[in-house]
């Protein structure tokens, strides 16, 4: 048995987290092929379960289905309230593999969907259905990946409790391939530049519409090759960077424009929960100052 919050290293979990990034964004696709749209694109996000990562119920003509990609049992699922099970297994499926078996197991229950094919939020992307690249699972790194993303998410729904103001459930974002929740000032914001590889300018500068703080959790990236939870605020108050953060391993990534806590200092405290609630306190509590919210309003 893995620990509650295991070791993750993005070295060893690189290869299986791109191929679960690009199966995450044709389930993310699916939902924005059968969803009306909602502020921010919460409504394309996908939910962390007890086994795995969700969709939730998605309509389609006369009847409603779920996809779950089963991290516990290594498998994909689709589920209709006719009661009809689909399934199959995740191991040595490349993402043009995953993409299409998913799309023929869903003809077969009379699901007949289409979805933009290249991948988004990424440069240099390749489509779906061309994508054999992409090929690699490790079950260790995937039971690991999730054990974390479910202790974690507990502390952040916790954080997002003791906000009155409009704020964003715990949700997985399939086009950065991150876990993140944002509270928001209720001010509008400056117009977002844009300039997200693969991603319409408009969803970038609707999503930042109005003054917001996010923080969240990445398993790694080029840009940050190793697993961090991390904290920011559209605009950034002046002299953000420079702001005193708990606890002390915390620190402003220039290039990203973030406070970043390594996942390991949390994994490897004594107490995970309370390190994780502390960075989580600390950077909205300094940006929320500089930034002027009125908080009498916003917290209990």
């Amino acid at each position: 048995m893995q620990p509650k919050w295991p070791s993750l290293s993005y070295e060893n979990g690189k290869n299986t987290y791109e191929t679960l990034h690009m199966w995450t964004q044709i389930l993310g696709k699916i939902k924005l092929g059968t969803l009306p749209w909602m502020n921010h694109s919460w409504h394309v996000t996908l939910k962390i379960t007890p086994t795995g990562l969700t969709t939730s119920s998605l309509p389609y003509r006369d009847q409603f289905f779920e996809i779950v990609l089963d991290l516990v049992n290594h498998q994909l699922l689709i589920l209709t309230n006719r009661g009809e099970i689909r399934n199959f297994g995740l191991p040595g499926l490349s993402v043009a593999d995953f993409y299409e078996k998913l799309f023929s197991e869903l003809k077969e229950l009379n699901i007949d969907l289409e979805i933009y094919s290249k991948p988004v939020e990424l440069p240099n992307p390749i489509r779906f259905e061309e994508d054999t690249l992409h090929a690699h699972y490790d079950k260790e790194v995937v039971t690991a990946l999730h054990k974390a993303l479910l202790a974690m998410q507990d502390v952040f729904t916790g954080f997002r409790c003791h906000f009155k103001g409009k704020c964003s459930d715990v949700h997985f974002f399939w086009g950065s391939f991150d876990l993140a929740v944002s509270r928001f000032s209720g001010r509008k914001a400056p117009k977002h530049p844009g300039g997200i590889p693969n991603l319409a300018d408009w969803v970038t500068e609707e999503a930042y519409s109005h003054e917001v703080t996010s923080a969240g959790f990445w398993p790694g990236s080029e840009a940050l090759p190793e697993a961090a939870f991390y904290c920011y605020f559209y605009p950034e108050p002046e002299d953000y960077k420079n702001a005193a953060i708990e606890p002390k391993e915390a620190y402003y990534h220039e290039k990203l424009r973030e406070f970043i806590l390594p996942y390991n200092v949390v994994q490897e405290s004594e107490d995970p929960e309370a390190k994780l609630r502390e960075f989580l306190e600390s950077t909205y509590d300094a940006g929320a100052k500089l930034a002027g919210w009125n908080r009498n309003s916003l917290e209990d």
